[in-house]
């Protein structure tokens, strides 16, 4: 009887401990699927940059934007959250401007690091692959510079809860353009030189061609990574048009415009945000960045408010460079999560993404802010124009 009793005992242990590691994993379960909150006095977000490889241009613009935003907020008191103030801690990674690295980096951000947001990745393809492990760990991650359209939308065409930009999409800039280069610049006749590698290029195109009033007198294509446009320019030089539209990256950009005035073609060179960066000039050369104009984002000659000219102080003082398009596009990102953080009053990320999707005549330094119903902010497109080299003018296109 006492060996029965014994063995009964036993048993009772048994099925006790394993109820209690059954509630237990369901309690841990439940935990790991709310989000991540920040505890003691700091906020911890994520910077998933590409730091290194092919968009690292991109890449240290934003990481400089991100940086200064969380050093002023600091410096300005932090984040009030409820009836406290609290820091915000910055956590980077570097994803080299790979996929992979990119989705690898959002699950330690988010399961490791414990980041209540994330900024970045910059590029669209990047933002794509970090996005499944940012869902499943449901924080919300904003960038500054995906503008495919697809990227904030589901299969089904809802909207992807935890995906958002600090940038305006293809569509929006592709026919800002498309109406830019009809209305204003009164010019009727494109021919377009696009990238066929990228989806970004391929937005682009589509958006400008089911917005263009003008006639598209062709369409040529050359692949990322080309050197030598010498053919397709020879081909273009033929065709009777006012404008080159080349929607794709500088690095590109900056061959054709080079090869296109050393042959003689000095029409008007237009392209998108692709184009916004210092090492599109210095490609080119400065005697043939004339008569050149993209879309972007942000451009001190067109500033959006009186935020705009404390902020390329600020910049200036910190970094002995003027601001770039992604530096203001990254540095508004952190302000957008500080402006959710205190209108929910929570360091929850699920919470943070709902105030994120509320954002509603936000002042940022790129302009004010509305988000739509698919995470898109809503702001004026700015195109800037090029000569010699050097900026001569930028104009707002609403």
């Amino acid at each position: 009887m006492g060996e029965n009793m014994k063995k009964m005992k036993i048993a009772t242990l048994a099925a006790t401990a394993m109820m209690l590691a059954a509630v237990f994993t369901g309690c841990a379960n439940k935990a790991g699927t709310s989000g991540n909150s920040a505890s003691g006095d700091t906020i911890t977000i994520g910077g998933n940059f590409e730091l290194s490889g092919a968009a690292a241009a991109y890449g240290s613009a934003m990481q400089r934007g991100v940086k200064l935003a969380v050093t002023k907020i600091n410096k300005d008191g932090g984040v009030k959250v409820g009836d406290k103030k609290m820091k915000l801690k910055l956590v980077t990674k570097d994803n080299k401007s790979d996929n992979a690295s990119a989705a690898s980096i959002a699950t330690n951000l988010t399961t490791q690091t414990k980041a209540s947001a994330v900024i970045g990745p910059i590029t669209s393809g990047a933002g794509l692959a970090a996005l499944p492990n940012m869902t499943k760990a449901k924080v919300p991650l904003i960038t500054p510079g995906g503008t495919q359209d697809s990227l904030t939308l589901q299969k089904n065409g809802k909207v992807q809860p935890y995906m958002f930009r600090s940038c305006f999409e293809d569509s929006f800039q592709g026919k800002a353009l498309a109406k830019y280069v009809y209305n204003t610049m009164k010019l009727k006749n494109v021919a377009i030189l696009g990238d066929k590698s990228t989806d970004y290029a391929q937005g682009l195109i589509k958006a400008f061609k089911g917005e263009y009033k003008g006639k598209i007198v062709t369409t040529e294509y050359y692949q990322a990574g080309d050197k030598d446009f010498n053919t397709l320019l020879t081909k273009l030089k033929s065709k009777n048009y006012d404008a080159i539209f080349v929607p794709g990256y500088y690095s590109e950009a900056g061959l054709i415009i080079r090869q296109a005035r050393e042959m003689g073609i000095d029409k008007p060179i237009v392209g998108a945000d692709g184009f916004a960066d210092p090492k599109l000039v210095s490609i080119a050369g400065k005697s043939n960045a004339s008569n050149i104009y993209y879309t972007t984002h942000f451009d001190a000659k067109a500033p959006a408010n009186n935020k705009v000219a404390d902020y390329l102080k600020l910049y200036k003082d910190t970094y002995g460079d003027d601001a770039g398009t992604f530096d203001a596009l990254s540095y508004d990102a952190v302000y957008m999560i500080k402006q959710a953080i205190e209108t929910e009053k929570s360091t929850n990320s699920v919470k943070i993404a709902e105030g994120l999707a509320k954002l509603k005549n936000f002042q940022g330094v790129t302009g004010t802010i509305t988000m739509d119903k698919y995470h898109n902010p809503q702001k004026p497109v700015i195109v800037t124009k090029l000569m010699d080299g050097s900026e001569a003018e930028a104009t707002a296109v609403k």
